[in-house]
């Protein structure tokens, strides 16, 4: 049974045509350090399952695209290397913390649906990246919210 996420990266960082970009369009979702976040990824995520690829941290946030789970979720091996971006010294190759999956371009929209736009549908108030407070860099979709953006607002 498909499953439907959304990833939030910073395109300064990672963006969907840095995905798009990568052999076989395909890369690793790499530096997650919310113990939420990994445990959907861990546990949850299977591959074929899609996700709303979002740009955050800059003007207009919002979802640009499409990828999907290229992977089961294996251990996050920039957490073992100090010189990464996210390093963990608690995390080692024999006990890992930090888990990844590997996500595949599938589409990029023709233009960003920014998060204000999100915010005037009802249909979407349930959403978890509409909740305030919620900062999570990986959260689930609900099979009803993705039909509905994917119909009405894509």
């Amino acid at each position: 049974m498909t499953k439907y996420w959304l990833m939030k990266s910073e395109p300064s960082c990672f963006s969907i045509d840095d995905l798009k970009n990568r052999p076989e369009q395909t890369e690793h979702w790499d530096g997650v350090r919310n113990y939420q976040a990994r445990n959907f990824m861990r546990n949850d995520m299977s591959p074929g399952d899609r996700v709303f690829f979002y740009h955050s941290n800059c003007k207009p946030p919002g979802i640009i695209g499409v990828a999907e789970v290229a992977s089961e979720a294996y251990p996050d091996h920039t957490a073992f290397d100090p010189t990464s971006d996210h390093p963990d010294s608690k995390s080692t190759p024999d006990n890992p913390r930090w888990f990844m999956v590997d996500v595949k371009y599938v589409e990029k929209f023709d233009d960003i649906i920014p998060l204000d736009e999100l915010k005037k549908h009802p249909e979407l108030e349930n959403m978890p990246l509409l909740r305030k407070g919620n900062r999570l860099s990986i959260m689930p979709v609900d099979e009803h919210e993705w039909d509905y953006i994917m119909k009405t607002l894509r």
